[in-house]
């Protein structure tokens, strides 16, 4: 379990970046696989969100996720809602204590967000084309209309894929480079010709930046290469394997 120190700061807010240890599931899943969306059996995933809730002292009743899809879209949670009928988005804020926000990755980028004076409190998931559209200016927009302060929102990127991992080609980096020049620091050259190494925690940091974020925190941990650790989407489509485990990060106003 991973903790940022701006988050831990946060008073009345408590935060977690789970690892994939310390579960039930075995196999490719093995062991806290928290993703409903796997193939894993569905009552090990339930016991292993349960077993990351009482590690941060809460209800697993009250742990909410949403229907990740690579989108910017940003939904204000009130209530807890049933897996199966959880919204498509890819981002969560509430004022609501004792709900839980939870954002599930396996190389993309979880992004928590508090600003504890205002009460209110945000999860992200950040891929790169979640980034890009918009993802990251659509959590602080909201959590802005839920009464926060822009410079009172503390925000900490979790562990994701880094960039000497992350090889991608011209195209993907061409859809940075149409969206802004600027953008052409995430990028180096790649091992092979016509390849290049991108920097997905760098790009959230900036995109955190531009919305007016003072205190960010970025996990420098790497998913793909730490297998001990984490998930990864990638390691396991190199490998050929049918299926991956997702790591939870999650965030709670405490009552």
């Amino acid at each position: 379990m991973i903790k940022a120190a701006n988050l831990d700061d946060a008073s009345g807010v408590r935060h977690m970046f789970f690892t994939r240890q310390g579960g039930v599931s075995d196999g490719i899943y093995g062991s806290l696989n928290c993703g409903p969306g796997s193939s894993d059996d569905r009552a090990a995933v339930l016991d292993n969100r349960a077993r990351a809730m009482a590690a941060l002292d809460q209800d697993p009743g009250r742990l909410v996720t949403v229907h990740q899809h690579h989108s910017p879209i940003a939904v204000r949670v009130y209530d807890v809602w049933d897996i199966a009928a959880a919204p498509r988005a890819d981002a969560m804020v509430t004022s609501e204590p004792g709900l839980v926000l939870g954002i599930l990755t396996a190389d993309c980028a979880p992004v928590l967000f508090a600003d504890a004076e205002a009460g209110v409190v945000g999860a992200a998931h950040a891929g790169w084309k979640g980034a890009l559209g918009g993802v990251i200016d659509a959590t602080v927009e909201m959590m802005i209309d839920a009464g926060a302060q822009r410079d009172g929102i503390c925000a900490a990127v979790g562990p994701c894929i880094q960039q000497p991992s992350y090889e991608v080609g011209s195209d993907f980096r061409s859809s940075f480079l149409e969206a802004g020049s600027v953008n052409e620091r995430f990028f180096a050259a790649g091992v092979q010709p016509g390849k290049y190494q991108f920097d997905l925690s760098g790009y959230v940091r900036y995109r955190l930046t531009e919305c007016g974020v003072r205190s960010i925190e970025v996990s420098s941990a790497d998913t793909y290469l730490d297998e001990d650790l984490f998930f990864s989407y990638r390691r396991a489509t190199h490998r050929g394997e049918p299926d991956y485990g997702r790591e939870l990060s999650a965030i709670v106003l405490e009552g």
